[in-house]
């Protein structure tokens, strides 16, 4: 199993979401978060001031799927965050030892559906 973790653009999180629905993947975590990277942030006015806004509103977006789900599940992502320009995102893949479903006691693979 592996671990998906996506940062992308707030503005990309209901069609990340829809991808990754079409593509049978379902079960997600999603965090409002801030962070830069080679943005560095960004120059803001207001009331005539100018200040800096270093740190961006982001998603992060986590689901775990089955190893031969990932490469899908990673160019739903790809494909719906693309624009070309900087501040796309970034994802992050790593691998899951186990996962348990506390309700019916099933882990591996069988947690994940």
């Amino acid at each position: 199993m592996k671990r998906i973790e996506a940062v992308v653009r707030v503005s990309s999180l209901e069609a990340v979401k829809e991808a990754l629905e079409a593509e049978g993947i379902f079960g997600l975590t999603v965090e409002q978060v801030r962070g830069y990277g080679r943005q560095f942030g960004r120059t803001d006015r207001y009331q005539g001031s100018t200040y800096a806004m270093n740190l961006l509103p982001k998603s992060k977006i986590v689901t775990v799927v089955r190893d031969e789900d990932c490469e899908t599940a990673i160019q739903a992502i790809v494909s719906a965050c693309h624009t070309g320009e900087i501040g796309d995102g970034k994802i992050f893949v790593s691998e899951v030892l186990d996962a348990i479903r506390i309700r019916t006691g099933e882990s591996g693979d069988a947690a994940l559906q």
